[in-house]
């Protein structure tokens, strides 16, 4: 019965299958893992006398009068009841659907209404409550409500067109008197080891829990195996990886340090730190990957420009690919003159590129002459063929999915791969976002370079803000200002990139400024970009487009607009496009709100530059959302998990399920197989992991 798709439960056609199928539910099954995401208590029944304004309640009442018609809140038509009990009377009010709820109520039935109350001209009314009849069905009464009685605690689902809280109760009802059909994939001293309830149980009280206790052993169960399969797909991965494959043992005759004493400038001893994780991947027989975490500024391309140099000098190639052309050009610029001593050869490619040239440097690529490409998503198109590629690198690895890094490395034989982000991510993501690779962090900048002076400001000091940019501008240097939106919105409050364009070019002319935005085509966006670079525009009005991909060491303003509506990871980002140049740079955060996120997220950016310290205050303040928005393609979906809160469940999870691996790494035992069955069946889903 579970396998079966939703269109064989009985009122369930095309457009109910439809909808379903936007939360993800095309079978019976996937009932049982649609979890609520709030509850009504039913059991609060009430008297109307009894009422108080504001509180929720169930209550029982004689409808008396039906009053049809009238158009109110945005021309829909409303509905009105009177309905009493021996205490007194109460109106429910419809407002939406109203033409269908005629039909359902009759003068003199009682109806059970459940929802919000409200104190309106001295009478109480429910403003759309959750209804049904009180009836039996032997007394006459129709449809649905007669059938299944509401009553008690009761999930509250998410929702999607055409779908309403009955339907979802009913469908989840059938699903879970259908639930033994379901086998326990967790094996029995996984459960005894962490006193986990079982999942039929579990399953049963998460939708109709009988009281609060067994409600979150429910809870704490599903949640532990959201973490546990996510952690056993991650290590599933990784353990694919290391034994399947074996990878390129690089020359240990040629070292890093050949490279990096070259450079003018001493590496940190974080540098050098990871430089040795790297070059020890690099010499043993395992496939490396590694994520190197670093601030911007930090020196992660130093880092990058070494490894590339042990491959070539080990007799491979490499490859790097960036998010934006303009910095895969000034990857491209900046590694040519440092490899240009050591006789290494490097190309370019990206789709502006012209068909000639492509040609040539692809011809020259196949046959070795290219020793190191840089590029953008352009190098995954399948005509860039290498003769040996060895080592694979990506930079701001969040702008590329799974599949694209993917792409490039089977361009080689099993290269060794590495990703670089300025993204600093806490530790409890990183291990979920990244957990199939080792994990660097270059965790210190380099001397002597000058922190960016933040000021959070208030709207009314913004013609100050802007005497201080021209001052600053007429000294010869460069600004950004950045909006959260593209254009003005009704639905929003606040400002936009064109219309601060419009209002700066028309007061000051004299300035050459420039509008960038995300709907631009490319080649556009580029042509901006490259003029900003190159000290043609002056001042930058920008959405969060320039967050990351251009490097402007003149540019020394960032003035952020609307600064309450940007995540503090994405305003340290921001910050981080100024204070790459010898002179001080400032950020300048304007906001309009004044709520106290707002105001914790300004004085912790006034407060410190530590990149990983922002990021754990914003998984603080607003949970892992912001991070799961640039996710990985192919990580699982966390319905109940939170990896703000749950960091000491995710600990536990991902002991057990290391426990498990290094006692039967293939999951072949008897009770291990269910759990590998389950482990494939939810990364399955979210489009990653073939074992």
């Amino acid at each position: 019965m579970l396998q079966e798709p939703v269109s064989s439960i009985r009122g369930v056609g095309p457009k109910k299958a439809g909808a379903l199928k936007k939360l993800d539910i095309l079978k019976i099954e996937d009932f049982l893992f649609l979890y609520p995401r709030n509850y009504e208590d039913r059991s609060n029944r009430k008297k109307i006398a009894q009422l108080s304004d504001g509180e929720q309640a169930y209550v029982t009442a004689q409808v008396v009068l039906i009053v049809k018609g009238g158009f109110r809140y945005g021309k829909k038509r409303t509905l009105k009841l009177l309905a009493q009990d021996e205490t007194g009377s109460l109106e429910v009010v419809f407002f939406a659907q109203a033409g269908y709820l005629e039909k359902a109520f009759q003068q003199g039935r009682t109806y059970g209404f459940f929802g919000r109350v409200s104190l309106q001209k001295g009478r109480m009314q429910m403003m759309h409550p959750e209804f049904q009849e009180e009836q039996s069905a032997g007394e006459g009464s129709c449809g649905e409500a007669a059938v299944q009685r509401e009553e008690g605690i009761l999930p509250v689902y998410p929702l999607s067109a055409g779908l309403t809280q009955r339907d979802l109760r009913r469908y989840s009802r059938l699903a879970l008197s259908h639930a033994q059909e379901l086998s326990e994939y967790l094996p029995a001293q996984t459960l005894q080891r962490n006193r986990l309830c079982g999942l039929h149980y579990a399953l049963q009280n998460i939708h109709y829990p009988q009281d609060r206790t067994k409600y979150k052993e429910a809870k704490y169960r599903l949640i532990f195996d959201e973490l546990l399969l996510l952690q056993m797909g991650i290590l599933l991965t990784r353990s694919k990886i290391d034994h399947q494959y074996t990878g390129i043992r690089f020359s240990s005759r040629h070292k890093m340090e050949q490279f990096t004493d070259s450079l003018p400038y001493p590496l940190t001893p974080a540098q050098k730190k990871v430089l040795s994780e790297i070059e020890r991947d690099m010499e043993s027989s395992k496939v490396m990957n590694r994520l190197v975490q670093g601030d911007v500024g930090s020196g992660k391309t130093a880092v990058a420009a070494a490894a590339l140099y042990k491959a070539v000098k080990s007799g491979y190639q490499g490859v790097l690919m960036a998010p934006t052309e303009i910095l895969a050009m000034q990857h491209y610029e900046g590694l040519s003159r440092q490899f240009a001593p050591f006789g290494i050869t490097v190309g370019f490619l990206s789709a502006t590129v012209g068909a000639k040239e492509r040609r040539q440097l692809l011809s020259q690529l196949s046959e070795g002459g290219v020793q190191i490409l840089i590029g953008t998503h352009a190098l995954i198109q399948s005509d860039v063929a290498f003769l040996r590629l060895g080592l694979v690198i990506t930079d701001e690895q969040h702008r590329f999915g799974v599949d694209q890094r993917s792409l490039l490395g089977e361009k080689g034989d099993h290269p060794d791969t590495m990703v670089m982000t300025a993204t600093p991510i806490p530790r409890t993501l990183a291990v979920v976002l990244y957990g199939d690779l080792d994990i660097s962090v270059i965790d210190q900048l380099p001397p002597g370079r000058q922190p960016v002076v933040t000021k959070a400001l208030r709207a009314t000091q913004r013609e100050a803000v802007l005497e201080f940019l021209l001052k600053e501008v007429n000294k010869g240097r460069q600004a950004y200002i950045v909006a959260p939106l593209i254009a003005e919105s009704e639905q929003l409050s606040a400002r936009s990139a064109t219309e601060i364009y419009e209002e700066f070019s028309g007061r000051f002319a004299q300035i050459s400024a420039a509008l960038l935005h995300g709907a631009m085509k490319q080649k556009e966006k580029d042509e901006i970009m490259a003029g900003f670079y190159e000290g043609k525009i002056q001042v930058l009005i920008s959405t969060v487009v320039i967050e990351v991909g251009i490097n402007v060491p003149n540019a020394t303003i960032m003035v952020i607009e609307n600064a309450e509506r940007f995540g503090l990871a994405q305003l340290h980002q921001l910050r981080g496009r100024v204070g790459r140049g010898r002179h001080q740079s400032y950020c300048l955060l304007i906001s309009e709100g004044e709520s106290a996120v707002a105001r914790q997220r300004a004085e912790i950016m006034q407060s410190t530059s530590d990149g990983f310290r922002i990021a754990e205050e914003d998984l603080r303040l607003r949970g892992p959302g912001e991070f799961f928005g640039v996710r990985q393609h192919g990580v699982p979906e966390l319905k109940l998990a939170d990896l703000g809160k749950h960091a000491a469940i995710l600990s536990a999870a991902r002991e057990e399920a290391r426990r498990l691996l290094e006692s039967d790494v293939l999951l072949s035992d008897g009770e291990n197989q269910r759990i590998k069955q389950r482990v494939q069946q939810v990364f399955h889903t979210a489009g990653q992991l073939q074992l």
